[in-house]
């Protein structure tokens, strides 16, 4: 097991390198000169190349690379090519928005979609069962902005019971009013997150109700729902861990759109807008911050399934 995790570890450490390169040279190759954005329409190509000197643009791409990295290995994002401030501190900033509403979200989505999950695989062949599956297939199909739009049409223009957009300035120090700011915003994500991840959790029901144990169980006088619950879940858990590492990329997606609908101020909206700026080192930054989250969850996923599976520990 301990050689199977420094494995993953050593994989880690790989991925995020070859993750930076692209990410780096990736946004080289992009038009737009942060120069020219700084200098201004009215500027003399004088004043851009002194502002690329005074930069260190004009540097060889390699070279450039090469700093950024060793930034990198002493935990330095670097700083904004605009307004100089670090890149680490702002993501720790906007971050405060951004990790609450993936949390928030991520709960949603596992409070309604592990017991509806199972309740369509136990109930296959009923109404029931055949309604929780229809409607979470057309809950995975709606677009994230347009079932934002409905959540703030129905709950914060109809109902007016939750706000519609924005978040305090005061940040966390409003804890009320910053928990009822990312309501909707976690709803509109976990909703249909959730609904996906429900489709995987009632196909590993289904599946491990078939099994001779849960069988066995019931036939001990269980209802069928108990011997699922009791004998299925191991199984029923490992595809729920599995498919939780892949879910942690459509939550990053969607906060991305989410933080622009809700104009909340976390890290997909200040990406967004610094891709606008031509804000080279904050954007590789940010999503260099954004993979190493998907990897690092990944690593710890395979880890996880790994303890969880009597299977592959034996054959490890």
């Amino acid at each position: 097991m301990m050689r199977f995790v420094l494995t993953r570890l050593l994989l880690l450490v790989v991925g995020l390198l070859v993750a930076s390169a692209l990410i780096f040279f990736t946004l080289r190759i992009l038009p737009g000169d942060v120069a020219q954005v700084i200098a201004g329409t009215q500027s003399t190509p004088e004043q851009v190349a002194a502002i690329r000197l005074s930069l260190g643009l004009d540097r060889p791409i390699l070279v450039q690379y090469g700093d950024w990295l060793g930034g990198l290995l002493r935990g330095d994002l670097g700083s904004s090519l605009i307004t100089s401030s670090s890149v680490a501190d702002e993501l720790a900033e906007k971050a405060q928005v951004t990790v609450p509403l993936a949390v928030f979200s991520l709960v949603i989505a596992l409070l309604f979609s592990v017991p509806l999950g199972i309740l369509a695989a136990v109930r296959r062949r009923r109404i029931s069962g055949t309604v929780v599956s229809f409607v979470s297939q057309g809950l995975a199909a709606v677009p994230a902005v347009w079932a934002g739009l409905v959540l703030i049409a129905v709950f914060a223009v109809w109902l007016g019971w939750l706000p519609p957009q924005g978040f305090p300035l005061d940040g966390w120090q409003e804890p009320g009013r910053a928990i009822q700011s990312l309501v909707l915003p976690s709803l509109t994500i976990g909703i249909i997150e959730g609904a996906v991840l429900l489709r995987f959790i009632r196909s590993a029901a289904v599946e491990a109700s078939g099994e001779d144990y849960v069988r066995t169980a019931a036939a001990t006088g269980m209802t069928r729902t108990r011997a699922l619950i009791t004998q299925g879940m191991p199984n029923v858990a490992l595809s729920v861990v599995s498919v939780l590492g892949l879910q942690v990329a459509g939550l990053i997606v969607g906060a991305i759109i989410i933080e622009q609908l809700f104009s909340l101020p976390g890290i997909g909206r200040m990406l967004v807008a610094d891709v606008g700026n031509r804000d080279l080192t904050k954007v590789q930054g940010e999503l260099l911050a954004l993979t190493a989250i998907v990897l690092v969850i990944g690593t710890l996923v395979d880890i996880v399934h790994r303890l969880l599976d009597p299977r592959q520990r034996e054959t490890a």
